[in-house]
């Protein structure tokens, strides 16, 4: 994940999922949805924030549930590192 204060009141998610993870479209789409389903819940604790996804190979094969407990954890460490930066 990369991510980069936007001057907005909303986050905004771009997510990149190459042919390098998955050859088949479903499997690509899958990671994609799911990386938008955890946005969504986790969306008004990173406001001012631009966020790229970057899905690398091992996500293909991982269970659904592990992905999106990784997505949370994610989501978690760039809401605190925003606010340690922010209170400075």
């Amino acid at each position: 994940m990369h991510a980069m204060a936007n001057g907005r009141d909303t986050a905004r998610l771009g997510i990149a999922v190459s042919r390098r993870v998955s050859l088949r479209a479903v499997d690509r789409n899958r990671i994609k949805r799911l990386v938008r389903e955890t946005f969504r819940q986790e969306q008004s604790g990173l406001q001012g924030l631009d966020l790229v996804v970057v899905a690398h190979p091992p996500s293909r094969t991982a269970e659904h549930e592990t992905l999106r407990e990784a997505l949370r954890a994610h989501w978690i460490i760039l809401r605190k590192r925003c606010d340690a930066s922010s209170s400075h």
